[in-house]
């Protein structure tokens, strides 16, 4: 298949799990066909927010791909008896992504999100890495920015006004996706929107990924709780730890969403 130009869609495999729809694609497939769509990469926690936030839902509803971000879910999918073929954490996709469009002109990516400075060094490393300016504009939004229309606003007159195709996001869930859902219609060069998490922290840096064993372990929660303890014990310590007896349920028929 040729790595620019007009895909061919075929109708993709999807996977119910806690009532969400996840896509049953490798990575490989993944970077073959998409030329434009919304991209989400569910974890364990997105599927705990998602029993409660009808906000986070309807972003969730308008989003063309569902990755399985989480050797959690991936077991999950597994113990349901449909496995997904393989997990595609965003903080892997974005350098296949990046790397796969090397030569390919029409893929000039805008970073939002991270601290300031962060999506800056980001964005040299990419650049440096590539051998071009794929990454063609960068900025780190103040907290809460999302409160604040004419930040918005200001952001998206910045995208708009840089030759981007692609909008990687990373500002955590559920902000990222809500953002994304509500000002996607507003950028109107932008094809790919993908909302990634801390993968802008990882590619500058400034937060070091788990190693691979860790990671296919299913303990990347570990790694990252014990990094970055005072904001993240609350997620992982507190809401996640229903996931389990969620998928038990679903997989004994038993499981049903809570109505917010």
């Amino acid at each position: 298949m040729q790595k620019h130009g007009k895909h061919i869609h075929h109708p993709r495999e999807r996977i119910c799990i806690l009532d969400v729809e996840v896509d049953n694609l490798t990575r490989d497939e993944l970077l073959a066909q998409l030329d434009s769509g919304f991209v989400v990469t569910p974890n364990v926690d997105h599927f705990m927010l998602l029993q409660k936030d009808p906000a986070f839902r309807a972003a969730y509803a308008q989003a063309d791909y569902r990755l399985v971000d989480s050797q959690i879910v991936y077991l999950a999918t597994r113990f349901l008896g449909k496995p997904v073929r393989e997990k595609i954490s965003g903080s892997d996709l974005l350098p296949a992504f990046y790397e796969y469009h090397r030569d390919n002109p029409e893929i000039r990516i805008f970073l939002l999100g991270a601290m300031p400075g962060v999506a800056a060094r980001a964005a040299e490393r990419i650049n440096r890495k590539v051998g071009r300016e794929i990454v063609v504009g960068q900025y780190s939004p103040p907290f809460d920015f999302e409160k604040d229309p004419d930040e918005c606003a200001a952001i998206v007159d910045r995208i708009n006004a840089s030759s981007a195709t692609v909008l990687v996001v990373g500002v955590s869930a559920p902000k990222q996706e809500i953002w994304i859902a509500r000002y996607r219609k507003q950028l109107r060069r932008i094809r790919i929107f993908m909302a990634l998490g801390a993968t802008i922290d990882f590619e500058a840096g400034q937060v070091r990924r788990a190693p691979a064993w860790i990671s296919r372990s299913g303990l990347e929660w570990l790694f990252r709780l014990v990094q970055e303890p005072g904001r993240l014990w609350r997620r992982y310590l507190q809401r996640d730890m229903l996931f389990p007896l969620l998928v038990i349920r679903q997989r004994l028929g038993r499981y049903c969403r809570e109505q917010a």
